[in-house]
């Protein structure tokens, strides 16, 4: 199944290049109430839901994709979560070009461990990346993203993908400088999640996903995550050996090589396999 947000927090199923909307079936969410909870509730009552987001699928009318403005398919997630140098040639890349590292440390992820983002960084496709520093060199970063679908502490690499709702395509959009990167990396629209959650039982295994990333139609970046250094089962097992990961929770689980600058004016078009293509217009800050 793939799940969107849309338009005003609408929820749709996406089927080929149309949508159907499913919003009615949130109304057999449970009822919260203040203090909410730190998770997002339609990702940690996704299984207990599905059958009514699959009912009200068969009777919503279908209407093209096209046009409609996506947003990050989780709303509420609690932790960003940001796995570097995850691919060797990426590591390799920064090592060599002082325009990346800026004289900091670049040590190997099992060293480097991982990082947070804001979570108020996160938008969907739709929605776009404002650059918030325009004196500064700003990167695209394309990643294979994943989100959690129940609590998961001190998780075994064995059972690891049972914990993962979904996945999605991931940019993360990083300023370059001394700075660390959970700074750097955190500006408003700088977390894109989209343009849809794919879910698990759709991708089966996760370590074997072309992903590749153009701008203004020449592509930069194109890998496989059969390339990534620690994967997603073995992400959920470190991160969950530092603290409990909870639904709604995003991993992006680091980029290959070719990262380089955009600017206003961009077009982003972000592809991986069985989960689909994005794209992602590049916009100057109007403050």
């Amino acid at each position: 199944m793939r799940l969107c947000r849309f338009g005003n927090g609408r929820l749709g199923v996406v089927d080929g290049d149309r949508l159907r909307d499913v919003t009615a079936a949130l109304d057999s969410l449970p009822n919260y109430r203040h203090p909410l909870p730190g998770f997002d509730v339609l990702i940690a009552n996704l299984d207990a839901l599905r059958p009514a987001i699959e009912a009200a699928a068969r009777q919503a009318p279908s209407v093209p994709l096209a046009g409609m403005t996506l947003l990050s398919p989780v709303a509420n997630p609690g932790k960003l979560i940001g796995a570097p140098v995850n691919y060797q040639q990426h590591l390799d890349e920064v090592l060599e070009n002082p325009d990346l590292h800026h004289g900091n440390q670049v040590p190997v992820i099992q060293r480097a461990g991982l990082f947070l983002k804001a979570t108020s960084s996160l938008v969907g496709a739709g929605e776009g990346i404002t650059l918030r520093k325009p004196d500064r060199r700003t990167d695209h970063e394309v990643e294979l993203a994943f989100v959690i679908g129940k609590p998961a502490s001190r998780v075994a690499r064995a059972d690891a993908l049972d914990y993962v709702a979904g996945y999605c395509i991931g940019l993360d959009i990083s300023i370059r400088g001394p700075e660390e990167r959970s700074l750097r990396k955190s500006p408003d629209t700088y977390s894109v999640l989209g343009p849809w959650l794919v879910t698990a039982d759709e991708i089966p295994d996760p370590g074997a996903l072309e992903l590749r990333l153009s701008v203004n139609g020449q592509v930069r970046q194109q890998s496989n995550t059969s390339d990534l250094i620690l994967g997603v089962a073995e992400l959920v097992e470190y991160a969950s050996s530092f603290y409990t990961l909870y639904p709604g929770d995003v991993v992006f689980t680091g980029t290959p090589a070719g990262v380089g600058p955009i600017q206003p004016g961009d077009i982003l078009i972000a592809c991986i396999d069985k989960i689909g293509t994005m794209q992602v217009d590049v916009r100057a800050d109007s403050l």
